[in-house]
């Protein structure tokens, strides 16, 4: 079992990935059908321009959630190593999320509700 998993990560190649997207698909934080919607628009995107299953400085692995224990004003997106948290992240919000966040590497301020960034240990010398 254990080469299984290897193998099936290397080709999702996990391990490539620069970012993570968790989105809460609801039913708490927004109607099922919004979070489907949202849900089909990050992925479908991700696909399109190639940053879903591929590598380079974009790559990002993305994860669809039904909790993250913040059940009102969503869909709730969470990218991390950045660890910002974007409210309301509705299907019609996902390209420009896109475009600017995971493309450009500038947050979109007026969506983000908290911080919590990913700190890395520092290697040894």
């Amino acid at each position: 079992m254990n080469d299984q998993l290897k193998d099936l990560a290397v080709s999702l190649k996990i391990g490539q990935y620069h970012r993570h997207i968790f989105l809460c698909i609801g039913p708490d934080c927004c109607s099922q059908d919004q979070g489907a919607q949202a849900w089909k628009k990050l992925k479908d995107e991700l696909k399109a321009r190639n940053l879903s299953l591929a590598t380079g400085p974009s790559a990002c692995y993305r994860s669809k959630v039904q909790c993250l224990r913040i059940c009102k004003g969503g869909p709730i997106l969470v990218v991390y190593p950045e660890g910002y948290w974007y409210g309301g992240m509705t299907q019609d919000r996902i390209e420009r999320f896109i475009d600017q966040q995971i493309l450009a590497g500038k947050p979109i301020e007026e969506w983000i509700f908290a911080r919590n960034p990913l700190q890395l240990p520092s290697d040894p010398d």
